[in-house]
């Protein structure tokens, strides 16, 4: 099965933005730093993402991204498709040349698994994620690692400990 970077990267910058949602627009600049993604890969994603009416930003001080419909209205799936992704379990991406230019024997067993994989994202809003325990687990300790780098009067040693506890 075929899921591409900018299709995971996506995912998982809007999960991002739907959990910090409630402090506001949220800064590109932030969500690449809690989630190890490149300011300008995150650009050119919420460009995309923008167009789709999955995003909306906020221009000047203070600004920043905020989603463009509730978490419950947006699908997995709506995310990969707006970045101009597909999730392809098929050897030949869906062309049907996997064989010497001919389809091969399974080529509709690929293409069907890859169409349930699409329907299982579709099930699946960002709402969904946002209320799994774990989700809210690893959120809180990004948030908190993110506030420790903030802090400049604070050494390596005492962040690392910090984790270790």
């Amino acid at each position: 099965m075929r899921l591409t970077t900018k299709g995971r990267y996506a995912v998982t910058a809007l999960l991002d933005l739907a959990i910090h949602a409630d402090t506001g627009p949220v800064n590109l600049a932030d969500i690449s730093q809690r989630q190890g993604i490149s300011l300008s890969y995150l650009e050119q994603l919420f460009a995309k993402l923008r167009r789709c009416e999955l995003v909306s930003s906020i221009r000047g001080p203070g600004g920043g991204y905020r989603l463009g419909k509730k978490p419950h209205a947006i699908r997995i799936a709506h995310i990969i498709d707006a970045v101009n992704e597909s999730v392809d379990a098929t050897k030949c991406q869906g062309k049907g040349n996997c064989q010497q230019g001919e389809t091969c024997l399974t080529h509709h067993l690929w293409e069907d698994l890859s169409q349930q994989i699409h329907d299982f994202l579709g099930s699946i809003s960002l709402a969904d994620l946002i209320n799994k325990s774990e989700i809210k687990r690893i959120a809180a300790q990004q948030d908190q690692r993110q506030e420790l780098l903030l802090q400049p009067e604070l050494d390596g040693a005492r962040i690392a400990a910090t984790f270790l506890q």
